[in-house]
């Protein structure tokens, strides 16, 4: 049981993150929700997350931020007491071919989804190191993993979260702090809503059908949890069969 533990998920007010929020609370863990979404989508889901009986606050933040998470995760100790479990879902796509991709395309891309899981890591680290415990997930894609068209900005941005993802979990498995990885495939999110359409997509899906948020949000549990405490440094793929 999550009983008393606080968990910062960052992208918590929708897809993955809110699922694996909702699952983390069923289980006893107050949650912190890092959000870029509108205020009331993000008091809803606190709404959902206190119903279950546990301390909640949402903090609309842009993770690229440096200075700006550092203060926020200050302020996060002071109110809750400790951060225990960190889970890193923030992530946007701003997709297009090689030969025409913007400079800001990638920029953007690449500050979200990877420079904002090294700030998140970097600044709960402290509080890890000297509390002598903590856990993090993070969410790569298999894209970083077997590379995808059109996606060269996403899929650099997710390789690179599985080389953060193993050099933080070498780092720090001496301080009693765990890190892996969870790598999910095509998953049917707000973010994926279109491709959810495509019917050769899901035909080349060996389960021939896309999974859902609260199928990754197992694995993401499971890895924040201590049924998972003999492991770190994985990466661990949740994609129906894309990436055999």
């Amino acid at each position: 049981m999550l009983n008393g533990k606080t968990a910062v998920v960052t992208g918590g007010g929708s897809g993955i993150g809110k699922a694996t929020a909702l699952k983390l609370a069923a289980d006893g863990a107050n949650i912190v929700v890092v959000h870029m979404d509108p205020e009331e989508k993000a008091a809803a889901v606190i709404e959902e997350i206190e119903a279950l009986g546990v301390k909640a606050k949402a903090i609309r933040m842009d993770v690229s931020d440096f200075s700006a998470v550092e203060g926020m995760i200050g302020d996060i100790v002071a109110e809750f007491g400790s951060i225990d479990i960190l889970i890193n879902c923030a992530g946007i796509t701003k997709d297009g071919l090689i030969a025409r991709m913007k400079e800001d395309q990638f920029d953007a891309v690449i500050s979200v989804n990877l420079k904002g899981t090294f700030n998140m890591i970097r600044h709960c680290t402290p509080v890890f190191m000297k509390q002598k415990h903590g856990t993090i997930v993070n969410v790569s894609s298999v894209s970083g993993l077997i590379g995808n068209p059109g996606q060269a900005n996403y899929s650099t941005s997710k390789a690179g979260v599985v080389g953060l993802t193993k050099s933080t979990a070498k780092e720090l498995v001496s301080r009693g702090v765990r890190c892996n990885a969870v790598a999910p495939g095509f998953i049917a999110t707000d973010m994926t809503a279109n491709l959810s359409k495509n019917n050769k997509l899901v035909d080349m899906i060996p389960m021939k059908r896309m999974g859902t948020a609260d199928e990754v949000a197992d694995l993401i549990f499971f890895l924040a949890s201590d049924a998972s405490s003999y492991i770190t440094g994985e990466i661990i793929k949740v994609d129906g069969g894309v990436a055999i």
